[in-house]
């Protein structure tokens, strides 16, 4: 309980009393990003350490633990080097006690340095290493806003995760060397275990792919078009300022900070058109809004469609209002990328739901017109009403869909979200498991395919495909040969996921022309 003599600030840390996904009461250590008072009541926003950003949330002193009160240290003063101010002196002192500090593993490493063994575009999404959304006061610049995808997983036989990709995954000792050195061009030999359903996979030594790349992703850029700056952070971004918003028949508990005019922050619900994402003050000026409202589908060209679920293309371009209005919403549910205002280099795709009333938004993912590096999503999302459902990994079916008409292979812009990571690792194992159960042969003799062949087929990126058989712990090494072997629980787990797997993007229903937008003087 807190005591009312003790006075609490901005960035003192203490035990908050929070409910856990069993509906249990527990105490996590949090820190005190920012004290209002209302009627004479104060109120508290706290982070809480080692959480995602989503669960922070205002408290009442009443859910304060005062015993364990832990004040921010004071700042020591920047020493001057040579009588001049604002130059550090070399300080061995402070290196060394900078080192023996515990530090976590993750934040130890540095976003520019890939990890041995593991694929840092895929394996490192913390928030601690990639930075957060930039000051409410810069000046946009340009714009699209990515997002995450979250949705329901099947975990596969032997995959486990707590949800948050928090940690690293190790790799088996012994065999991290081994494992990061396959190459895309070496022969997959397909063979029958003595149990028929679990075939092994066989890799034997071939010559190394001219690819440097391979094996070994390099680390995710952090000077791309929509990934944020840390060093623009300050206290206001790090906090949610919109309370609620309704769009259509749903009401959103935003996540994140979205950089909506400053006017609409203090109001107690934000009223959004479902069709044009237009924010307005009040469900009267809604209404009027409605009655003046002739959209009843996303702008652009309907390019896919079956049953309830259609999609819909809209260029940044040429439909800027209502990109601009879509990544303000989508910023709400992001944490690792920066919104911007300039919508023109990218694409973006909205998946809806169809009614007697219109074409509802249940999720998107953009693209970049022209990615140098293979980036077939810049960002995704499915909103949270819609989530758990099936449908990010729809969004993340069709965005290959898309790669494979364009004849290319892509991958995700890095970082990934938690969510995100979970929801891609899901559908890679699953599509890459699929082509491993299901060996052809035309000769008769065994199976073989190669990784680039794995690759081209599912237009998956080849970097993932060798990320997603080491997060499988799918790759041994026997007798000189890489072998893939799938387990018992393997096989049983990934025909479980994709018995519940129900929804799926049908080609025949995609009616798509890629253009190429390196020959056009302008987007």
């Amino acid at each position: 309980m807190a005591d009312s003599q003790v006075e609490i600030v901005e960035g003192c840390r203490l035990p908050v009393l929070r409910k856990n996904q069993e509906n249990e009461d527990e105490w996590p250590l949090a820190e005190i990003l920012s004290v209002k008072e209302i009627t004479g009541r104060k109120l508290y926003y706290v982070h809480y350490i080692d959480f995602n950003k989503r669960l922070d949330e205002w408290v009442t002193p009443d859910r304060l633990d005062l015993k364990k009160l832990q004040f921010p240290k004071k700042e020591a003063k920047t020493p001057t080097k040579n009588g001049l101010p604002g130059s550090r002196p070399n300080s061995p002192e402070r290196d060394v006690k900078r080192k023996v500090e515990p530090v976590s593993l993750v934040t130890q490493v540095s976003p520019a340095t890939p990890v041995a063994s593991l694929p840092a575009s895929t394996e490192t999404t913390q928030a601690s290493v990639y930075p957060l959304v930039r000051d409410a006061g810069f000046t946009p610049k340009s714009a699209a806003g990515r997002t995450e995808a979250r949705e329901d997983h099947e975990q596969l036989g032997t995959l486990t995760t707590n949800g948050t990709a928090r940690r690293l995954i190790p790799s088996q000792p012994g065999r991290k060397r081994k494992a990061s050195c396959l190459g895309t061009d070496e022969i997959i030999k397909v063979f029958q275990n003595i149990n028929p359903r679990c075939p092994s996979v066989f890799l034997p030594p071939g010559e190394d792919s001219q690819d440097s790349s391979d094996g070994i992703p390099s680390a995710p850029r952090m000077t791309g078009s929509l990934v944020s700056d840390r060093s623009h952070d300050d206290i206001i971004t790090r906090m949610k300022n919109i309370d609620c918003i309704e769009l259509g028949r749903h009401r959103l508990k935003p996540w994140y900070f979205s950089p909506y005019p400053q006017e609409l922050t203090a109001l107690p619900i934000l009223y959004l058109c479902e069709f044009c994402l237009k924010y307005l003050r009040s469900l009267k000026c809604l209404q009027r809004h409605l009655t003046k409202c002739n959209l009843r589908h996303p702008p652009g060209n309907e390019i896919y469609r079956k049953g309830t679920i259609s999609f819909f293309e809209i260029d940044g371009r040429k439909n800027k209002m209502y990109s601009q209005n879509l990544c303000l919403l989508a910023k709400c549910f992001l944490d690792h990328k920066t919104l911007y205002y300039d919508t023109d280099p990218f694409l973006f795709y909205v998946m809806t739901e169809y009614d007697s009333k219109g074409f509802h938004i249940v999720g998107y993912f953009s693209k970049e017109k022209e990615s140098t590096e293979d980036y077939n999503v810049a960002c995704i999302l499915t909103l949270p009403p819609y989530q758990r459902r099936g449908y990010g990994k729809l969004l993340i079916e069709f965005s290959y869909e898309l790669s494979k008409v364009e004849g290319k292979t892509g991958t995700p812009e890095k970082p990934l979200s938690d969510l995100g990571l979970l929801s891609y690792r899901s559908y890679w194992s699953q599509t890459i498991l699929e082509i491993l159960m299901n060996p052809k042969s035309d000769t008769g003799e065994r199976p073989q395919i190669t990784i680039n062949e794995i690759s081209e087929i599912t237009s998956v990126k080849k970097e993932d495909v060798i990320s997603t058989l080491q997060y499988l712990n799918l790759i041994n090494y026997y007798k000189g040969q890489y072998i893939l072997t799938l387990s018992e629980d393997i096989v049983d787990g990934h025909e479980r996921a994709m018995q519940k797997r129900h929804l799926r993007i049908d080609p025949k229903c995609l009616h798509f022309t890629p253009k190429d937008w390196s020959k056009r003087g302008k987007w």
